[in-house]
């Protein structure tokens, strides 16, 4: 980690560290691992989905392919209690842990996010578009659904986790007429692999895709969204695999950056990779990390 360089932000109140984030996912379904993410550099980590009702069953698989990876993962197996006193534990200890929540209907997430948000959790994460849920469609109106009812119930910051697709952004607006603080751009999007000797498709059928194929459709969204005056916090996410890619994100208007696939390989060992590569790029040009935020939309206003 290099020394004297200021890669600390302010997203949605919470005093980070870094802006790298590390997202939801089984990685971050376990105390452990959450605690050890942490302390290797990431600003914040986002548990896996808590769900009201886990799933009891299933087959949970990851497959690699040569731009990322395909998963059919849903929501965390560990119950409300287990993840409540998780989250109990991190505000006594002053970490920075956002949960990541969903449940069958705005009702039920309203329920939870209340729970949720009684141990000291600092923010949540609404995981509502899931795409590997079965019967899964996504609209304007389920999002705001969705998000009025945990506004309703909670005071602390709401990000909603959206994926980008050509109606990402009337989804963006309910979720901010519903009362989120902050949008995540972007969720997994549907992804197929094939095998070319057999024909057998990877999974049984298209699945969430996430690596780095996503990134420049992500930033073409955010940047979108920012020449157009949308001003809503934004954490970015897709297909960070190095410190050069958090710069990118920062560059166009992202608040903080979500890491996660890549941390699929050598976990901690490749965040400590991004954060340092990160760290190194904003000493080398003398600067820090909420200085980069938004200077291409300078540069592409001048």
């Amino acid at each position: 980690m290099n020394s004297g360089v200021d890669s600390r932000v302010d997203f949605l109140g919470l005093a980070l560290s870094s802006p790298i984030i590390v997202g939801s996912g089984l990685l971050t379904d376990q105390e452990r691992n959450i605690r050890r993410l942490l302390e290797c550099g990431a600003g914040g980590v986002i548990t896996k989905t808590i769900h009201p009702n886990p799933p009891r069953g299933g087959n949970e698989q990851v497959v690699r392919i040569a731009t990322g990876m395909l998963n059919s993962t849903t929501y965390s197996r560990r119950s409300v209690e287990h993840w409540c006193e998780v989250l109990r534990a991190a505000d006594r200890d002053d970490l920075s842990v956002i949960a990541s929540i969903h449940a069958d209907s705005p009702a039920e997430l309203g329920d939870l996010s209340e729970a949720v948000a009684a141990t000291g959790c600092r923010a949540l994460e609404l995981g509502i578009s899931c795409l590997n849920e079965e019967g899964f469609e996504d609209s304007p109106q389920r999002v705001f659904a969705y998000t009025d009812a945990v506004r309703r119930r909670v005071s602390i910051p709401i990000i909603v986790k959206l994926a980008v697709d050509g109606g990402t952004a009337a989804r963006v607006n309910a979720a901010v007429r519903a009362g989120a603080d902050a949008v995540t751009l972007s969720d997994t999007i549907p992804g197929l692999a094939v095998d070319p000797q057999t024909g057998e498709v990877a999974l049984g059928g298209a699945f969430g895709y996430s690596g780095a194929g996503l990134k420049p459709i992500v930033l073409a969204e955010i940047f979108s969204m920012r020449k157009r005056g949308i001003d809503v916090p934004v954490m970015a996410s897709g297909g960070v695999q190095t410190g050069t890619d958090v710069v990118e994100y920062l560059s166009i208007g992202a608040d903080v950056v979500q890491v996660y696939s890549a941390l699929h390989q050598n976990m901690y060992e490749t965040l400590r990779a991004i954060c340092d590569g990160f760290h190194a790029w904003l000493a080398e040009r003398h600067t820090d990390a909420r200085q980069v935020i938004g200077r291409s939309l300078v540069k592409a206003d001048r």
